[in-house]
């Protein structure tokens, strides 16, 4: 009797070899919506969250601190990430401050956030980039602030909004996620998705658009409800189109 191989099996069991089966593709990546279902979807959003506020710079109005908070926040909590940079700015608040800190002192104050000895090595290269290459002012645009070791798409589009007040819809991967799921964007990446959505967004949820900052914020809220960072989805929105809030559902 021959035996059947196991899908996921490389082992050769009974006849033949078999292949493992290729991985499907992402369950939160679908098809976009169409012009008329992102507008609908949008309201929705709306009506679910109406209050939402606007969120605060990680680093405030100041552009080095944003840029660093931006850094230090990489697979951290916002509590730890606030904590580190307060230890941080006690020591030293310029880039010439931080480069003239040790590599011990730097590690130690940073260190609730993780990832502290990649972080600290970006740190001052970052510094030393602004001074030799920005007279140690933080660039205005996003190719400026790309160019800066440790500073990718995400980092340099929150400080071009929060802090320079850019026209710019930041990912992280809460966004990327669920508008990736609800048919809001299509990218595999957080700078795809962020393109795809300022292609998208309806007038009111573009990034030039009166209601920018609610928008981002009810985006997040859902977001961060809906899709954590483990991809396992908590509910978000019902067969039937309802946007499901965070009180609604069980724990």
């Amino acid at each position: 009797m021959a035996f059947v191989p196991h899908p996921l099996s490389t082992r050769r069991i009974g006849i033949g070899d078999h292949k493992p089966v290729p991985p499907a593709a992402p369950a939160y990546l679908r098809p976009m919506l169409d012009k008329a279902a992102i507008a609908d979807l949008t309201r929705r959003l709306r009506a679910a969250y109406p209050d939402a506020p606007r969120p605060a710079s990680k680093g405030g109005r100041d552009p080095f601190r944003s840029v660093v908070s931006c850094m230090l926040s990489a697979q951290s909590l916002d509590r730890h990430t606030a904590a580190a940079s307060r230890a941080l700015f006690a020591l030293a608040k310029t880039p010439e401050g931080i480069l003239a800190l040790s590599d011990d002192q730097i590690t130690t104050a940073i260190r609730p956030c993780g990832l502290y000895n990649v972080k600290a090595r970006n740190l001052r290269k970052m510094c030393q980039a602004l001074i030799e290459d920005h007279g140690g002012q933080v660039p205005t645009d996003r190719a400026g602030l790309m160019s800066l070791p440790g500073v990718g798409r995400k980092c340099a589009d929150i400080v071009l909004h929060f802090t320079f007040g850019e026209p710019v819809v930041a990912v992280d991967t809460h966004v990327h996620r669920v508008c990736n799921r609800l048919g809001l964007a299509q990218g595999k990446t957080e700078a795809q998705t962020a393109k795809s959505l300022e292609a998208h967004l309806p007038d009111g949820f573009r990034p030039d658009g009166p209601r920018q900052h609610r928008a981002n914020r009810r985006i997040e809220r859902t977001s961060r409800t809906r899709m954590p960072a483990s991809g396992r989805p908590r509910g978000g929105v019902t067969p039937s189109g309802r946007v499901v809030r965070r009180e609604e559902c069980p724990s």
